[in-house]
This record gives C-alpha cells, sequence and structure tokens, in this order.
C-alpha cells in the first residue's frame, strides 16, 4: 500500500523534490559561473576584499553568526529526527510519524513538551553550580564551530553600488587547531560540575567517567590533528582546508587514512556517543550525569550532545575531508555550503548507523583501548606524516607518495600479522582468553604473580605465627591472685 502526503503518493513526491534539487543545483551553477565571470571581468564592480571596509568587518561577523546559529540550531532539531528515524529503519519499526508529514514536526513538540515541562531541582544539590553546568556544557560546543567554514569566499552587491567578498567563517585565528582543542576541553567541566553538583551517586559515577574519557582520548585526538597540520604547514583551519584544495585526491584522509580513523574515533568518544556512552549508561547509571536533570537544562544537555555530533562532524570534515572542496566548487563558490552541509549530514547519518550497530562496550576495555591501542596508532600516525614530509621536502611528491605508500603497507602488514592470522585449530571453539573470565591459571605471568604473592605473604605469616607463639608462653605462667581475690570468712557475717 503506497503512502500518500498532501494526497500524493510518496514515490512521485520523493521523484518530483529529487528532480527539483537537482535542477536547482544546476540553475545555482550556471548563475553563479556566469556572476563570477562577469565579476572577474572587472569594472566598476570589482569586488572588495570584507577586511578592508570597515563596514563590512564589523557587520560580518554579526550577521555571519546569527544565520550560523539559526542553522545549527535548526540542524540539531533535525538531527534528532534524523536519528529517530535511522533508528527506526535499522530496527524495522516504523518511527515518528504523527506530528506533521512524515512525522517532520517532530523537533518541534518535543521543543514545547521541554519548555512546559516541570523543572524539578534536587534538595541538596548545589544550586548555583548546578544551574550553570548546562550551559558550560552547550555554550562551548558553539563557540568551537567560529573557526569552521561553511564554504570559500563569495561575492555579493550591497546598496552602496559596490561588491564585496566575504568570507563565510567568524575568525580566521592562525592557531585555530589549539581554539578547537581548547574549547573541546571546557565543556567536560560542564559535565563533571553537573554530576558533582547534583549530589547523586549515580551522577558523581558518570562525571567521573566522563573526565576519565575526555583524558584519554584528547591525547589521541590532539596527536590526530598534529597531521593536518604538518601536512598543510600552518594551524589555521582555512589554511588547512585551502591545502586539500583541486582533486579529492588531495584531501587528507588519502595521504595518512590512519590518523583519519583515529580522530573519528577520538571525535565520538569526546561527544559521548555509542559505543562510548558510558558516562550515562541507563542500564547501570539510571541517565550518568544527566539523572537529576529536567526540563529546560536537560534540554540544553541533549542539545549539547547533539550540536558537538555536528561540531565533530565539522571538524572531521576540516581537518582531513576536503572540507567544502569538490567538484565545481571552484566555479560556482555558492556551492560550497551545500558541499558542508552534504558532508556533515553524511557524518550524522555515521553517527547513527554505529549506535545502531556497535554495542556499548565494557568501562575497562573502553579505557585501555584508548591507552593501549589508540594512543600508540596516533604516535605512529604523527611518526608517519613526519617521516614522509621531510622525505618529500628532500625528493619532492614523489618520494612523498613513495614512502606513504610504504607506511600504508606496513601498517597493513602488521594489522595483519597481530589480527588477521588464521588459527591452527579452526576446528576449536573461539573463546576469551581473558583470565578474569576463563578463570585459567597458566603461564608465566600466573607463575611470575605466584613468587611475588609468596614473597609479600612471608611477614604477614611471621607476624602471625608470633602472635600465637606468644599467646602460648602467656598460657604457661598462672596469673597472680590479686588481694581482691581472697577468700572471705564466713564466720564474720
Amino acid at each position: 500500500m503506497n503512502r500518500k502526503v498532501f494526497g500524493i503518493p510518496l514515490p512521485i513526491l520523493i521523484g518530483v523534490g529529487l528532480v527539483v534539487v537537482v535542477g536547482g543545483a544546476l540553475l545555482t551553477f550556471a548563475a553563479g559561473s556566469a556572476l563570477y565571470q562577469m565579476i572577474e571581468a572587472g569594472g566598476h564592480n570589482t569586488p572588495v576584499p570584507c577586511e578592508r571596509s570597515e563596514g563590512c568587518s564589523f557587520w560580518q561577523p554579526i550577521v555571519f553568526s546569527a544565520l550560523f546559529l539559526f542553522i545549527v540550531v535548526t540542524g540539531f532539531a533535525y538531527t534528532t529526527l534524523l536519528e529517530r528515524k535511522y533508528i527506526a529503519w535499522f530496527q524495522q519499526r516504523v518511527g515518528p510519524n504523527r506530528v506533521g508529514p512524515g512525522g517532520f514536526l517532530q523537533p518541534a513538540a518535543d521543543g514545547l513538551k521541554l519548555i512546559f515541562k516541570e523543572d524539578i531541582e534536587p534538595a541538596k544539590a548545589y544550586k548555583a553550580v548546578y544551574r550553570i553546568a548546562p550551559m558550560l556544557k552547550a555554550v562551548p560546543v558553539l563557540i568551537v564551530m567560529a573557526v569552521t567554514p561553511l564554504g570559500p569566499r563569495i561575492t555579493i552587491p550591497w546598496v552602496d553600488g559596490f561588491w564585496y567578498n566575504v568570507p563565510l567563517y567568524v575568525s580566521n585565528i592562525n592557531v585555530g587547531v589549539l581554539w578547537i582543542l581548547a574549547v573541546t576541553s571546557i565543556a567536560t567541566y560542564g559535565v563533571a560540575l553537573a554530576g558533582w553538583s547534583s549530589n547523586n551517586k549515580y551522577a558523581m559515577l558518570g562525571a567521573l567517567r566522563a573526565s576519565a574519557q575526555m583524558i584519554s582520548y584528547e591525547l589521541s585526538l590532539g596527536l590526530a590533528m598534529i597531521v593536518p597540520v604538518m601536512l598543510a604547514g600552518s594551524m589555521s583551519v582555512v589554511d588547512i582546508i585551502e591545502a586539500q584544495a583541486g582533486s579529492p585526491l588531495n584531501w587528507f584522509v588519502f595521504q595518512n587514512p590512519l590518523a583519519a580513523g583515529i580522530l573519528i574515533i577520538a571525535l565520538v568518544a569526546e561527544t559521548n556517543r555509542a559505543p562510548f556512552d558510558l558516562p550515562e549508561a541507563e542500564q547501570e547509571l539510571t541517565a550518568g550525569y544527566m539523572t537529576e536533570y529536567s526540563g529546560m537544562k536537560f534540554a540544553l544537555f541533549m542539545m549539547a550532545e547533539y550540536l558537538g555530533m555536528i561540531a565533530s562532524s565539522l571538524i572531521a570534515m576540516s581537518l582531513f575531508f576536503g572540507g567544502y572542496h569538490f567538484f565545481f566548487v571552484e566555479s560556482a563558490p555558492i556551492l560550497g555550503v551545500v558541499v558542508t552541509i552534504a558532508k556533515v549530514v553524511l557524518c550524522l547519518i555515521g553517527f547513527v548507523w554505529l549506535r545502531a550497530t556497535l554495542p556499548r562496550i565494557r568501562y575497562d576495555r573502553l579505557m585501555s583501548f584508548g591507552w593501549k591501542i589508540l594512543l600508540p596508532l596516533a604516535l605512529l600516525s604523527v611518526v608517519w606524516t613526519m617521516v614522509a614530509v621531510v622525505i618529500g621536502d628532500v625528493f619532492g611528491p614523489t618520494g612523498y607518495a613513495i614512502v606513504s605508500g610504504l607506511m600504508f603497507a606496513g601498517l597493513i602488514a602488521g594489522a595483519y600479522f597481530l589480527f588477521g592470522r588464521e588459527k591452527a585449530n579452526e576446528d576449536e571453539p573461539e573463546v576469551d582468553e581473558d583470565p578474569m573470565i576463563t578463570g585459567e591459571r597458566r603461564g608465566l605471568g600466573f607463575a611470575a604473580l605466584q613468587v611475588v604473592g609468596g614473597v609479600l605473604a612471608v611477614p604477614f605469616v611471621l607476624y602471625n605465627s608470633g602472635l600465637k607463639l606468644l599467646d602460648k608462653l602467656a598460657t604457661l605462667a598462672p596469673e597472680p591472685k590479686k588481694k581482691d581475690d581472697a577468700p572471705k570468712d564466713s564466720s564474720a557475717d
């Protein structure tokens, strides 16, 4: 049975929508190309860089920030709908379909529900910290996106008769990567303070988990960010994106896929998304650091999580996946915004796919993965790029390509040697070799542990034996009778 929207069968509506979108993109490309050629031809409409105009340099950050916040907040609302729809599709359910056509107005209904929901505060919570913690979580996520451009510089006309070349970012600071690392770390304070101020053991455990997880994966995240900095020779996010211009083969993900993979894993862990959602595991901690929050305070935490997904997508896209660069963007710069939004949506679908596919891992294994596997691989990726860049400076692009290829081949061979070899006895069922599960007592490690335990037990054995010996010696000597214990004369009574 075909579904209908406004009386129109859904397949026909989807087909018409695709035709409109593709036609609009082609018309935009044609108009942008013609406009760009007209401007490049010169004349009195030669574009003026926005930085050289006092009015443009004053109003551009304000107007762009307002538009950007509107786009991002609207994107956050519909990211919730995207996740619910895709999770339902993965689990063969219907998903939200009641509010609006196809459930399209469900985010508005959720927002109204949270606005009018009762706001309950624990009686023994630290009120000031309890109230400010959601803002400490949400605001840094918005600030971190100030240095990530949505597209290349575009030329627009203004009422004064001039054309202005306007950037599509708030600020281009020369330490943009450090800005991202610093601001993303601040958001963890919101989680930690929320758990502490709630005066709840489940919330406190969630806050401690989030803090430990941030420390573990922030190191790998920083090392992975060093790779595009070395490849581009700059810490500016705009310069890193421009270094990936041209063919998609120039994207840094093809020059160091190991660092790109580490960055993606670390960003997923930083946003506390599945399978790294231990700080809010409902099976263990009720809701983790958000246990005591309701109403709009809870909405701020939820908004911060989805905004963190959007910010992580922008960061990964800018550092390794070419930013706004793709085919035809150089000819029609306005298409850069469309490319950016498309890449972010694909990354968001990847977040949802991970949640629907991978289970939550045990906390000790999460920490072991961060320290024992991810961090050494991050160091290896930095060494990979460092050697390749030095060889490339000496022998040119050919030497760089050869060294990068050898590094990649060595990495694949090492991974196959460690994890991909077939076991000798294929008929035997695979068992977990963790002694905490199997209880096996064998191997050199177990023997060494027994020796060390025996040596440490000697003083305690001697202490217990000495106490018992002293007790026996004390029983051999009779106790002297006290004067008060002498028998009384019954005749005196």
